[in-house]
């Protein structure tokens, strides 16, 4: 069974940084595809940025307009996602998923993803 834990979120002012983690059961490089999602008060889940462990070509949403970077650490299983600039809009519950069926990373479709993590809460004050 695949287990995906996510750390890192808290509360910030606009402006701040955080770094938010995605530790991994098993080996990432077995998953065709790991993203970060996240789902604002009152809005619907969305697409934030995947990666492909085993190429590392990465993919990002439009409005995350290079404030947002997306990585891997194979030795210790684990995927990031650095937010830089944080704004209120980005107030919301980050979560971490993992394909290991084979759709398409580009995508950003939670829908390609079958296993996820409980998600980190990321709130920005002004």
């Amino acid at each position: 069974q695949v287990r995906l834990v996510e750390s890192g979120g808290g509360s910030v002012q606009t402006g701040g940084s955080l770094r938010l983690s995605c530790a991994a059961s098993g080996n990432i490089v077995g998953f065709y595809c790991m993203g970060w999602f996240r789902q604002g008060p009152g809005k619907e889940r969305e697409g934030v940025a995947t990666i492909r462990p085993g190429g590392g070509d990465t993919y990002y949403a439009s409005f995350v307009k290079g404030r947002f970077t997306i990585s891997q650490d194979y030795a210790r299983n684990t995927v990031y996602l650095e937010i830089n600039n944080l704004e209120p809009g980005d107030t919301a519950m980050y979560s971490c998923a993992a394909d290991g069926i084979g759709g398409d990373c580009s995508r950003l479709d939670e829908n390609d993803f079958d296993y996820w993590g409980q998600g980190t809460q990321v709130t920005v004050s002004l």
